[in-house]
């Protein structure tokens, strides 16, 4: 028990594996009849297969469900959790930093200024669509009417679940909702401050990216993980 105890330990916080590979440990390599036990094996979310892109499986391993409170990776997640629409998140990952580079680090101080004629050279360039690009661009000027209202974009949303992460008990992905009333109510407050692409299942979507909610499996060593971390006071983040 002791040696099983050692290696959770061990393992937890670890995010570039999220499962025991099932192997049996002697417990005492001198005894000649060796007692052996078989350590339990974790496993992600079950939407994490074998056949997952590395760069999906990191980003659940370490971004999503992790409480964030920078105004800047918050205008990320919302832009890019837009751009899933109608794509899936392993494509929208793969382009991230593309999107960075075409809206200056996501600063809405420099993206709300963006023109006509910039809107559509990226568009040209990077192969984005330009309703989306305009999107980013009102979106930008909406965060900062919040921010002269709010003092950050961070305490505004953060209102919504009343500045702690709702966290779930879901066992089955096959249970998790597209969408929820909670998401449903920040969605219409957003749409009547213009707000663009923040329809319930989109903003559902970035409740989870942002860690508004915990949605990790409870069977998933994330799930305790983001609860420790949602525990912590709000800091602002490491560029990424």
């Amino acid at each position: 028990m002791q040696v099983q105890r050692k290696m959770r330990i061990a393992h937890y916080g670890r995010t570039k594996s999220a499962k025991y590979e099932g192997k049996v440990i002697p417990l005492d390599h001198s005894s000649p009849t060796t007692t052996t036990i078989v350590v339990k094996e974790e496993k992600r979310c079950n939407f994490i297969t074998s056949n997952s892109d590395p760069t999906y499986i990191a980003y659940h391993d370490e971004e999503w469900g992790v409480p964030v409170h920078d105004d800047k990776l918050l205008f990320e997640l919302l832009v890019l959790t837009g751009a899933q629409v109608g794509s899936d998140w392993t494509s929208v990952l793969k382009k991230r930093q593309d999107f960075r580079d075409v809206f200056s680090g996501f600063d809405p101080e420099i993206v709300a200024k963006f023109n006509e004629k910039k809107m559509t050279s990226i568009c040209t360039d990077y192969g984005i669509e330009l309703s989306q690009v305009r999107g980013a661009v009102d979106n930008a000027n909406r965060i900062l009417e919040i921010k002269k209202e709010f003092g950050s974009f961070d305490k505004y949303l953060w209102s919504f679940v009343n500045n702690k992460p709702i966290a779930t008990q879901y066992k089955s992905c096959l249970k998790m909702p597209v969408k929820t009333s909670k998401s449903e109510s920040i969605s219409k407050a957003m749409v009547r401050r213009g707000f663009r692409y923040v329809g319930p299942t989109v903003m559902h979507s970035f409740m989870q990216a942002a860690g508004l909610t915990n949605d990790h499996l409870i069977t998933c060593p994330r799930h305790l993980q983001c609860l420790a971390l949602a525990s912590q006071s709000p800091s602002v983040p490491p560029a990424l």
